[in-house]
């Protein structure tokens, strides 16, 4: 199996439950705020290396409790950490999370330590990187870096997954160096928005096959509930969703990523039977809590798939 790299964000949540998510300027009471080690790069990382790959991860936090928790977790899914760069002066990223009682949430971020990764440390985080590896990225770290660190992986050889999340708000040479990209219903709908393909009126299993000749990478969609799309050799694919009680979708996507990236590490690369490893994966994970902590190890998702 091939080696999963990912560069990208380490935050800390700052979970709130509430009866329903807040409107414009309404203010509604919540229960006690938790704290959990989240981040979509870290989220990823840990599905990836949980889902039974290798994974180096590329990051940063601060100096502080929020940041040790966060390496432990690393830690502890037996994730190589050697390239997370601990800031003597930011604090870890930190996200605030609105959890209402269908399990659908609303989330703030600030980057902290996030921010502060450099080129540099991009470089000397893929410096193992090689022909046949897997490099997974998202937005919430400079987009710059992101397309450097796809660039370095691609003149390699490797497999490059976008997640393009949070949607971006313009997409020059962004994707040029792309082979995968991940989005959801309303991330699909921006792109189509700055491609000039907004007409389609938002019927994401039609953008997945209009979309890839103008921004180039083939593409996988998520659409919770409904499940997954994408488009094999001109064939259409949706792998349905599983059935579960949701009780926390904070992470559900970041789960899909991370398996779909480490099932694509294997030797089989098949997409739509990594789309349904990692929709197993997301489905178990929307049962639970938490970002990080409600990913599942491989062995429970097989007992799922069976």
């Amino acid at each position: 199996m091939s080696t999963v790299f990912v560069v990208g964000s380490l935050n800390i949540d700052q979970n709130i439950r509430v009866s329903a998510l807040p409107r414009a300027g309404e203010t509604v009471r919540g229960s006690d705020a938790t704290y959990s080690p989240g981040g979509k790069g870290g989220n990823q990382a840990v599905a990836a290396a949980r889902a039974g790959a290798a994974v180096k991860f590329t990051g940063a936090v601060g100096d502080d409790a929020h940041g040790r928790r966060i390496l432990e977790v690393l830690a502890g899914a037996g994730i190589d950490a050697g390239h997370v760069r601990v800031s003597g002066t930011a604090a870890t990223g930190t996200a605030v999370i609105a959890i209402d009682d269908q399990g659908e949430n609303q989330i703030i971020v600030s980057p902290g330590a996030n921010a502060g990764l450099t080129a540099a440390d991009v470089e000397a985080g893929l410096t193992a990187l090689q022909a046949g590896d897997v490099l997974v990225l998202q937005l919430e770290i400079p987009t710059a870096l992101v397309r450097q660190a796809a660039r370095t992986a691609k003149n390699r050889g490797a497999f490059v997954i976008l997640n393009a999340a949070p949607a971006p708000r313009q997409i020059e040479a962004l994707f040029d160096d792309v082979d995968l990209l991940v989005v959801n219903e309303q991330e699909i709908q921006v792109l189509a928005d700055l491609t000039g393909l907004a007409g389609i009126q938002g019927i994401h299993r039609d953008l997945v096959t209009s979309l890839p000749p103008v921004l180039g990478p083939v593409i996988v969609c998520t659409a919770g509930a409904e499940g997954s799309f994408t488009v094999v050799d001109g064939s259409s694919v949706h792998v349905p969703a599983a059935k579960v009680d949701a009780r926390d979708t904070t992470g559900a996507g970041d789960t899909f990523v991370g398996y779909l990236a480490a099932s694509l590490a294997g030797s089989a690369r098949e997409l739509p039977a990594a789309m349904l490893h990692a929709t197993r994966a997301s489905a178990v994970a929307v049962t639970r809590p938490g970002a990080m902590e409600s990913i599942p190890w491989r062995d429970e998702v097989d007992e799922v798939s069976a």
